[in-house]
């Protein structure tokens, strides 16, 4: 393939996973309209985002499983499965999926605030700034390893006044499904013992496309947030 062809189709991917990042942009916006209330159990949210991502988007498969956290559940990372929950008045939450438009998919999480506690407020508010500054040093440092970077994420979420809440700071991302190796749960993610950089072509020598997943959290106060969009593709 020539340099021309292969930077074309480079493009081309990045052009699919912004355009499946963009449809999740929107239905984040309904969701957010139509969906966040108190009195509903996260179940129940769940279950209502999967109707709506259906019938309004044609959203027919999610490359992992719904995330709805309120409350104390905001602590746990992805790997937890705690019980259900009712979403309470002056809650925060965060949703995080994994939808495939045309094949492509998209992995986004955001975190709303029901209420009007302060505190919560301004952990929200501080996910977007934690996740552009990691960012910004990816971008000047894109031969970094998955731990380096990860390890960066923990100091900026400390230097925000937080506790970075994940063993992972993220994944890669792709068409569907993205590449995969069994059993390994280190060289695809950011994260300890990724010694591997993350500017590493995939086997067929493309760009490897990554997720970045910012989770704070307050231990004392029991509450966490959580923000999660593309970091490869502006």
């Amino acid at each position: 393939m020539s340099a021309g062809n292969a930077a074309t189709e480079e493009d081309q991917r990045a052009s699919y996973l912004r355009d499946a990042q963009n449809k999740a942009i929107c239905l984040f916006d309904e969701i957010e309209r139509d969906l966040i209330r108190p009195g509903v159990s996260e179940q129940g949210l769940s279950d209502q985002i999967h109707a709506l991502a259906a019938e309004r988007y044609g959203v027919t498969a999610h490359w992992h499983k719904r995330v709805i956290r309120s409350g104390p559940h905001t602590l746990m990372p992805y790997v937890e499965n705690p019980p259900d929950r009712i979403v309470e008045a002056d809650d925060i939450l965060f949703v995080d999926l994994g939808p495939v438009f045309e094949a492509w998919e998209a992995d986004f999480g955001r975190t709303f605030v029901l209420g009007g506690d302060p505190v919560k407020h301004r952990l929200r508010d501080a996910l977007e700034p934690v996740f552009l500054a990691a960012k910004s040093h990816f971008q000047s440092n894109p031969d970094i390893t998955g731990e380096a970077f990860y390890d960066i994420a923990c100091e900026l979420a400390k230097q925000a006044g937080w506790e970075f809440g994940g063993r992972i700071a993220g994944h890669l991302v792709g068409s569907f499904p993205h590449e995969t190796i069994p059993n390994d749960r280190i060289t695809l993610y950011i994260t300890r013992g990724n010694l591997d950089a993350m500017s590493r072509l995939n086997p067929l020598g493309q760009k490897r496309h990554w997720i970045l997943e910012i989770h704070l959290v307050d231990r004392a106060r029991q509450i966490g947030g959580f923000y999660e969009q593309l970091l490869t593709v502006d």
